[in-house]
């Protein structure tokens, strides 16, 4: 595994900034991922620092940003402004870039990837990683969140625990059944929506997302060179 340096930013957003961190691997690939965090914590929440270092440590170029606020239009903003930081750093020229986020952070990450793709002919962002995705609120399963997902135009990697009480399993199947993109559901077996599983430690649990997520965008950008 190489080795990667973290760098801080801070990223202009309207009157103020958002706190972010780049892990800048040794050997850089040709892609990028953003990431951020749920309705609580920040960019340094356990999940997506344990993801950062595999996927770091494997050449990917990763940034991951605090955005605080529940308002899902607000965070949806936040993250298009980092996208757009992103892809006019003059320092990583990268080929694309894969969105992603935990739970609210994934929701954000979707209704940015459809903005974009509604903007112009945008191939900047070549696949969304949501990790938790929440479909519904507990015990809400009539009301889905699901509006933007059917206008993907990228590849979808759903990470969602089998015992997610804000992810119905069979709910989550059948909306993906009807998304136009090529999609993948990962479930974690007994996982709830914080990922967590009776009998096994956070590390070994994080240890079988990291890989299922490195290997899926592995995938996809080797299909892109084909």
């Amino acid at each position: 595994m190489g080795d990667y340096t973290e760098v801080k930013v801070k990223i202009p957003f309207g009157n103020k900034y958002l706190d972010a961190i780049f892990s800048v691997p040794d050997k850089i690939l040709t892609h990028g991922v953003i990431l951020t965090h749920g309705a609580g914590g920040d960019m340094n929440f356990s999940h997506l620092v344990s993801l950062v270092a595999y996927l770091a440590s494997r050449g990917l170029l990763c940034l991951r940003f605090t955005c605080k606020g529940l308002n899902i239009a607000y965070r949806t903003k936040a993250y298009k402004t980092v996208v757009e930081y992103l892809k006019s750093s003059g320092e990583y020229k990268l080929s694309g870039v894969f969105l992603g986020g935990r739970s609210m952070g994934s929701r954000a990450a979707v209704s940015v990837a459809r903005q974009i793709s509604q903007d112009d002919n945008e191939d900047f962002i070549h696949g969304l990683i949501c990790l938790s995705y929440p479909l519904h609120q507990p015990k809400l399963q009539s009301k889905l969140r699901d509006e933007d997902l059917f206008f993907i135009k990228c590849p979808v990697l759903f990470v969602s625990g089998s015992k997610d009480e804000m992810c119905e399993k069979k709910l989550l199947e059948g909306v993906a059944s009807k998304m136009k993109t090529p999609k993948k559901i990962h479930w974690v077996e007994k996982a709830n929506h914080g990922m967590t599983v009776k009998g096994r430690t956070a590390d070994d649990v994080m240890m079988e997302i990291s890989t299922q997520v490195f290997s899926w965008i592995k995938e996809i950008i080797e299909q892109e060179y084909k």
